[in-house]
């Protein structure tokens, strides 16, 4: 079990988002937490093994937790993917994200998609501030997401998705404060777009955009004053493909990420003039200064190659400044294809020492990947 307060369930412990941050002099740490973390999760052991980029990447069946509109440029007319992640293996080995997504598409032009993820943090002891134990909750969270993509044209593609998000971290009186928590819900839907400029050979550069997660907020408790933003983001990316020669292939590619959430202030009146947000105000909030601006933006770098289509190596980087969450990592990994089966797997390289020490170090992702119909 894991003894800690339960503010920290929200702020900290989820998914290591606010975990690696190490307390700097005279800066403001300008982290941004918000309602289900775990969409913020990057599921994909393909998009792991590259530093998490995916929005421009190859398109195969987890599109839809990066970039729904690119699959209709996939290569066949079907796919199902399913994947596994332990989380926070430094400090629990009860922690775990696995997803189930595929698409299948209706003609040439158009496409449509689902995509489960279930994130369990195991079983959580509450305590207070003097460590008094509050009982202990078992949090489970879960999305559920359907999506429909459309080409505009050859090389112009666009998508529409919906999702339905469960988030359970505790429940009843917690924290013997009078509140009582419960079950959040939230619905929320993703606007996408891709630009794919590749010939024939697989040579040249596929972009893209997204705006995800935009959509209710989250009420954990019966505070109703008290309700908290979903991890609404703004992602762009580029990837570059290059044959070099038969049967060896080279894929680069960048992404930029933006968190459209602002930070909760540390005052008592700016707490509530954040709680006072509409969720249309709380995206632009995202982008003042003392949000952090421009330097919140999250920066993903990969690299990934392939021999004869059927042999992947992959590497990659992560980048956070350091005021805003300071999540940096080198990610590897490889992929062998069979027949139409993809069977991938991604680490993330451990950094830091002693409590500096990521808590994302030793980080695996396994997954698979099938086209259909077999080949």
């Amino acid at each position: 079990m894991i003894r800690f307060c339960f503010r920290s369930v929200a702020l900290a412990f989820l998914i290591g988002t606010v975990l690696p941050v190490t307390l700097h002099a005279q800066k403001t740490i300008n982290v941004a937490t918000s309602a289900a973390p775990f969409l913020r999760i990057s599921p994909d052991a393909r998009a792991g093994g590259m530093g998490e980029i995916g929005i421009a990447t190859k398109a195969d069946a987890n599109a839809p937790f990066y970039n729904l509109s690119k699959v209709v440029f996939a290569d066949a007319p079907d796919g199902v993917a399913v994947s596994y992640t332990p989380w926070l293996r430094e400090i629990s080995n009860k922690i775990y994200l696995a997803t189930v997504s595929g698409y299948h598409k209706l003609d040439d032009n158009q496409a449509i998609s689902g995509a489960l993820r279930y994130f369990s943090l195991g079983n959580i002891q509450f305590a207070d501030a003097s460590g008094n134990p509050l009982g202990s909750s078992k949090p489970r969270e879960f999305s559920l997401e359907g999506g429909y993509a459309r080409k505009l044209g050859n090389r112009l593609s666009l998508a529409l998705a919906a999702r339905y998000v469960y988030s359970k971290l505790a429940s009843g009186n917690a924290n013997n404060s009078g509140v009582i928590y419960k079950a959040g819900n939230a619905f929320g839907v993703d606007i996408s777009m891709t630009y794919n400029a590749m010939n024939e050979e697989g040579k040249g550069f596929t972009t893209g955009a997204t705006i995800t997660n935009l959509g209710s907020r989250v009420n954990y408790s019966n505070n109703s004053a008290a309700k908290d933003y979903l991890p609404s983001n703004f992602g762009v990316g580029v990837a570059y493909h290059l044959p070099v020669q038969e049967g060896h292939k080279f894929s680069f590619g960048m992404d930029l990420n933006k968190m459209l959430t602002p930070v909760i202030p540390d005052d008592s009146a700016g707490i509530a003039s954040y709680y006072d947000y509409s969720v249309v105000k709380s995206w632009f909030k995202s982008f003042s200064s003392a949000n952090g601006g421009f330097k919140s933006f999250q920066v993903s770098l990969g690299c990934e190659y392939s021999y004869k289509d059927q042999f992947f190596l992959r590497t990659g980087y992560f980048y956070e400044d350091k005021y805003h969450g300071d999540r940096n990592y080198l990610t590897t990994g490889v992929g062998y294809r069979y027949g139409s089966a993809m069977i991938n797997i991604a680490y993330i390289v451990p950094s830091g020492n002693g409590a500096t020490r990521s808590p994302l170090s030793n980080t695996l992702r396994f997954g698979a990947i099938v086209d259909l119909p077999w080949k």
